[in-house]
């Protein structure tokens, strides 16, 4: 932006930037105090425990249309053909099927 276009906007419209620098600086702190609290608890824990991720590992959100059509075409193809796929898939990798 340049100092001419700094200049044409309103002063609530400069004030909504400047709100928004401020929760930008607050949010990048708190992200750096964070990393540093983790890094300050993984440096003093005792021996034999387990690291404290700074991130912990969400599972992404299931694609509904792709799965109920997947399970259709998947139901359809085990009503024709039967279960004949799973067998190729134990002997491919050469296991044994398990019994009940």
């Amino acid at each position: 932006m340049s100092k001419q276009e700094f200049n044409q906007l309103t002063e609530l419209e400069k004030l909504f930037i400047m709100k928004e620098w401020e929760n930008k600086i607050v949010f990048e702190s708190t992200i750096v105090r964070n990393a540093v609290l983790n890094a300050e608890q993984n440096m003093n824990r005792k021996k034999n425990s387990r690291f404290i991720e700074l991130h912990k590992k969400r599972q992404q959100k299931m694609d509904r249309n792709y799965t109920t059509n997947a399970l259709e075409v998947i139901l359809a193809n085990e009503e024709l053909e039967g279960k004949l796929w799973v067998d190729q898939i134990y002997n491919a990798n050469g296991l044994r099927k398990p019994r009940k």
